[in-house]
C-alpha cells in the first residue's frame, strides 16, 4: 500500500464522490435540486496515467466574444462570471488555474505537457441565469506531449466538458452558498481532467473513465 500513494488517495476521493453522489440521489426529492435521479452505475476507480509537469491553455483570439444579454448569443466565448474586460483573458486564467489543480497530484507514469486548446466557452447570460438556466458548453482540444521529447503520447482530440447550468431560484441558491458559475465550472474541469487523464482499474469499469457517473460540480450544488 505504500507504494501507491498516489492510486490510494486517488481510489479514496473518487469513492467519496460516488458515494456523496449516491446520498445525494436519496435526496433530491425533499430537495429539489438536480434533475431526475439516474439508475445506479458501478464505482470506477481510476488511476492516473502521467505524471503532469505542466498544463497550456490557449484561447484563439479567432474565437468570437458576446456581451449581448439574450439567452443564447451566437458565440464562441459567453463569460459573464468576471467584470466586463478581456474574455479571452479570463476564460484562459480560469481554464489554466482549475486544469493545473485538476492534475497537480498526477504523479504515475510518463513525464508530460498538457496542451488544451479551446473551442468553445459558453456559459450563461444574466438573463438566461435569471430565468431559465441552460447549459454551460465547454469544449476543447486535448493533446497530451513527453515532457522531454515532445512527441504526441494522447491526441489530438475533443473534450466535451458540458454540464448543466441552473437558472432562477437553484441559481440564487446555490450562488448564496458561494457556488458562483467561476466555482463550479472550476470543479467541472478539474473533474474531466482527472477522467481524462486517468484509466480505469477493475472489472466492469466503463472503457472510458469520463463514462464514469462522477460530477462534483452537481454534488457541490447538491449538498
Amino acid at each position: 500500500m505504500t507504494k501507491f500513494p498516489s492510486l490510494v488517495a486517488l481510489a479514496a476521493a473518487l469513492a467519496l464522490s460516488a458515494c456523496v453522489g449516491s446520498d445525494v440521489s436519496s435526496r433530491s426529492a425533499a430537495t429539489p435540486l438536480a434533475g431526475p435521479a439516474e439508475p445506479a452505475r458501478s464505482l470506477v476507480i481510476a488511476q492516473p496515467l502521467y505524471t503532469v509537469q505542466a498544463v497550456r491553455v490557449t484561447v484563439p483570439r479567432t474565437l468570437k466574444v458576446s456581451e449581448a444579454n439574450m439567452f443564447y448569443p451566437i458565440a464562441d466565448i459567453v463569460w459573464r462570471g468576471d467584470p466586463r474586460g478581456d474574455r479571452h483573458a479570463q476564460v484562459e486564467a480560469l481554464m489554466t488555474a482549475a486544469l493545473t489543480e485538476g492534475t497537480r497530484t498526477m504523479r504515475v507514469g510518463p513525464a508530460v505537457v498538457v496542451e488544451v486548446d479551446l473551442r468553445r466557452f459558453h456559459s450563461l447570460t444574466e438573463k438566461a441565469k435569471f430565468t431559465t438556466g441552460g447549459v454551460h458548453a465547454i469544449r476543447f482540444v486535448l493533446t497530451v506531449r513527453d515532457a522531454q521529447t515532445g512527441a504526441v503520447l494522447d491526441g489530438p482530440r475533443m473534450v466535451n466538458a458540458d454540464f448543466k447550468a441552473w437558472g432562477g431560484k437553484r441559481a440564487f441558491e446555490a450562488e448564496a452558498r458561494g457556488l458562483t458559475d467561476k466555482v463550479l465550472i472550476s470543479e467541472q474541469l478539474k473533474s474531466v481532467i482527472l477522467r481524462e487523464l486517468s484509466a480505469p482499474v477493475g472489472s466492469g469499469a466503463p472503457a472510458l473513465v469520463s463514462q464514469a457517473p462522477l460530477r462534483p460540480a452537481d454534488v457541490m450544488l447538491q449538498n
